[in-house]
């Protein structure tokens, strides 16, 4: 058992040396003429630039945490801070180096469009897999490296409070770049499509609309450096749950506590392997219809997730077979298996409600026959509606769990939560190839924008939107894997907070009679709304501000508007309009998730606990109608323009592509937030605990 550790340290290389292969294959791909080459690499200063400037002032605020950790908790000095730290910049890092690659496929991509699917696909998804293997590489290392250095080389005391600091880093960063991320590139799609298509008339991502480049600058910064920081801080947080609960949770039984703060790690290990084994599956037919492509990409998590099944129960009865009190040792890997089965579940939810081969998205499509009004509203009523169904998966992950894992330990009371924890691990155990298809997206999002800028034929831009649509379904997938696993990773964040601070000498009473319960849940319940509000409200002002660039363009350039040759947009103006709006915007929703929790537990330990509770609930319900939400309303207006119901231009098209900016901060600003939300809140108050009591 003790070389667990080190062999899983081992699997996150093999996914780290997996993205450098797959990075040297997209680079050595050919990135087209001179025209793409120019917009990939304008596109990719504008993303590198507003990391640069958004790490400067997030860095700040690590820095300022890190002082808290180190003043206010015993084992934060040094260890705890060093560890924060630690998990702060791989977070940053693996947004990054996703982002760099991101900007390196999407004039590759374009160009092995010209040759058709079978091409085009695979090498986006190489570019995504650079991103998968990254996240998930770095943050299994990171841990790995974390757990040998902290409990096995120095011993530190308290030595799982210092692992759940670095948990405690990927989120603050995972937070910014989200929210930061998200309100950047909503702000330029939101202004380009409203003037562009709706006022002007003219393509999307036509080289005469002034936010086209700002557009393409934020699917990196926003859907690849983005989402890149928020999966690292999924996946680091749900290998960190399990670890915190085994630590307070099994003292008495020291065997089966050994092997239980292992098992995560393990898990982490094969689902690694399972991830990269799936990758290589991913592959087009020359003649592949839409059908085909989505199948093409489902292969691959669908083989890692067999083999992940497989494994699962392999190590668990190398794990739990022999040891002293544990009657069952199937109990273990099962709710493993639950978790990944309701996780993949949550996915097909979520591409039920999102992709254009199935009603909801459909039904929409039709609604925009008779106007916006009723666009949004069948778009609002297909993503409320897909809350009850991931409701009703997330408590059969967490029943089923809950009764594996006590059947496999009886006696113990939190023997079950422990494997709703690990049940956390089994959604995202197959993370490598999860975020790969999810990277995917953005690049094809991309590759069609520049194949439009560089005046590229017709049938090319037909091979990207195909790829771009699918590219929305598997967003949405990986936002209902991220969203489930949040909600039951918070569970069991929540079990080790409420331990913590029984072992401090206090008792966290939930009662909902009491005042300062009452207060807690309703405050917890609120926060989801009002962080949804401040970040839309972001889109909204700086989305104004780009509308008024981008008409001001079109009225005081001559010939812009009529394509004359020669005429350029000022590009840089709008770049700079999202930057700005995105770097100040996304202090206030993230300075709000760490104030409030360290607030309220100087206050009242009891009013925090309601206040996680509250926010979880509510947190996870909005975040799964959001994503939904916009998904299928994007969805429903390249449905249209693949030619049903009147097709591009039509009043039915205006009305789709008021519906789709509705929901452009729905599914890529607030909704993906909110799962970063609710986890960097409960890791908060307890990484806090000792300074609370």
């Amino acid at each position: 058992m003790d070389a667990v550790p080190y062999v899983s340290a081992l699997a996150a290389l093999a996914g780290l040396v997996l993205a450098a292969f797959f990075f040297g294959v997209v680079k050595k791909a050919d990135p087209g003429n001179d025209r793409m080459v120019e917009l990939m690499n304008a596109i990719q200063q504008g993303a590198r630039a507003f990391l640069r400037r958004e790490y400067t002032w997030v860095a700040g605020f690590v820095v300022i945490m890190a002082v808290l950790i180190a003043v206010l908790l015993d084992y934060g000095r040094p260890w705890g801070a060093i560890a924060y730290v630690a998990g702060a910049c791989l977070s940053g890092l693996a947004g990054f180096v996703g982002m760099t690659v991101a900007t390196m496929a999407n004039a590759r991509t374009t160009q092995a469009a010209r040759t058709g699917p079978q091409a085009a696909l695979p090498l986006a998804f190489k570019g995504g897999a650079v991103m998968g293997f990254t996240v998930a590489g770095l943050a299994l290392f990171g841990l790995s490296v974390a757990y040998i250095v902290f409990v096995k080389v120095l011993k530190v005391d308290q030595a799982f409070e210092v692992v759940t600091a670095f948990g405690l880093g990927a989120s603050s960063i995972a937070l910014f770049s989200r929210v930061g991320g998200g309100i950047y590139t909503k702000a330029a799609d939101v202004g380009a499509d409203l003037v562009g298509k709706v006022e002007a008339g003219i393509p999307e991502d036509d080289p005469r609309n002034p936010a086209t480049i700002a557009d393409n600058v934020g699917d990196n910064v926003g859907d690849v450096a983005g989402m890149g920081a928020d999966l690292f801080e999924s996946y680091a947080g749900s290998l960190i749950a399990p670890i915190a609960l085994a630590a307070f949770a099994f003292s008495g039984n020291e065997a089966f506590q050994e092997r239980a703060l292992l098992f995560p790690l393990a898990i982490g290990a094969f689902g690694m392997v399972a991830s990269i084994i799936g990758a290589f599956t991913v592959r087009a037919k020359a003649d592949a219809t839409s059908k085909d492509l989505a199948r093409s990409l489902h292969m691959g998590t669908n083989v890692a997730a067999v083999l992940t099944v497989v494994l699962a129960f392999v190590f668990g009865y190398l794990f739990f077979n022999d040891v002293e009190g544990v009657e069952n040792w199937w109990g273990m890997p099962l709710a493993v298996v639950l978790g990944l089965g309701v996780g993949m579940g949550i996915g097909f939810v979520s591409e039920f409600f999102t992709s254009d081969h199935y009603g909801p998205v459909r039904k929409i499509a039709r609604q925009s026959e008779t106007g916006p009004a009723t666009t949004v509203l069948s778009g609002v009523s297909a993503g409320l509606l897909s809350v009850a169904p991931a409701v009703l998966l997330i408590l059969v992950a967490v029943g089923g769990a809950y009764w594996a894992a006590d059947h496999a330990l009886p006696g113990n009371d939190l023997s079950g939560i422990y494997g709703i924890a690990i049940a956390a691990i089994g959604m995202l155990a197959t993370t490598g190839v999860v975020v790969s298809v999810d990277a995917y997206g953005p690049i094809a999002d991309n590759a069609g924008g520049i194949a439009e800028m560089a005046h590229l034929p017709s049938e090319v831009r037909e091979v990207t939107d195909s790829l771009d649509a699918l590219g929305n379904t598997t967003a949405a997938v990986a936002k209902g894997f991220a969203v489930g696993s949040a909600a039951v990773t918070a569970l069991a964040l929540f079990k080790a907070f409420q331990q913590a601070v029984e072992s401090g000498g206090q008792t966290l009473d939930l009662n909902l009679g009491d005042v300062w319960v009452f207060a807690g849940v309703f405050l917890g319940a609120m926060l989801p709304f009002l962080f949804a509000a401040l970040t839309i409200d972001a889109v909204g002002r700086a989305a104004n501000r780009m509308i008024e660039e981008v008409r001001r363009q079109f009225r005081d350039i001559p010939g812009l508007r009529e394509g004359k040759e020669g005429v350029v947009p000022d590009y840089a103006s709008c770049v700079t309009i999202s930057t700005d709006a995105a770097l100040k915007e996304m202090l206030l929703p993230g300075a709000l998730a760490i104030v409030i929790p360290l607030v309220l537990g100087f206050v009242s330990i009891d009013a925090l606990g309601g206040f996680l509770a509250g926010a979880l609930v509510s947190g996870f319900a909005l975040a799964i109608f959001m994503a939904n939400a916009g998904g299928a309303w994007d969805n429903a207006k390249k449905h249209i323009e693949a030619g049903s119901h009147g097709g591009k231009g039509s009043d039915s098209h205006k009305a789709a592509v008021v519906g789709d900016t509705v929901g452009d901060p729905f599914k890529d600003t607030s909704g993906p937030s909110m799962n970063i939300l609710i986890k960097v809140m409960t890791i908060v108050a307890l990484v806090f605990v000792p300074a609370f009591l």
